[in-house]
């Protein structure tokens, strides 16, 4: 059984849910809190290709950081999203679930299905 990983924080709702989830699936599961363990750049960058989602698409727009850093009145380049969201965890939409080649932003927690689906 290949190993999946979940990129959580650990107070989040839906990060509880899907953890639980995938508990209860009792699959071989490595859970990262990356406000402990953060996510080095190398990492985000190969989530993001597994996911298939451009930075932007990953990037917590609520947050308060959001706003401190101007990312809400100027464009950011992919770059520079990917660096922001390293230095800054809490730019990071989660939780983000990895298993082998392939990874999800599980958000709502119901998308967590979509790593279970058979590829056709």
């Amino acid at each position: 059984m290949e190993k999946i990983v979940i990129y959580e924080k650990r107070t989040c709702t839906t990060c509880r849910q899907v953890h639980a989830a995938l508990v209860e699936r009792g699959v071989d599961l490595e859970a990262v809190d990356y406000y402990v363990d953060p996510i080095p750049k190398p990492k985000l960058k190969e989530l993001l290709a597994k996911a298939g989602l451009s930075p932007r698409e990953l990037v917590r727009t609520n947050e308060p950081i959001f706003k401190t850093l101007g990312l809400d009145t100027r464009a950011a380049s992919d770059e520079e999203l990917i660096d922001l969201m390293v230095r800054h965890p809490d730019l990071i939409q989660r939780p983000i679930v990895e298993r082998g080649d392939r990874a999800i932003l599980a958000r709502p927690a119901e998308k967590l299905a979509l790593l279970f689906e058979s590829r056709g």
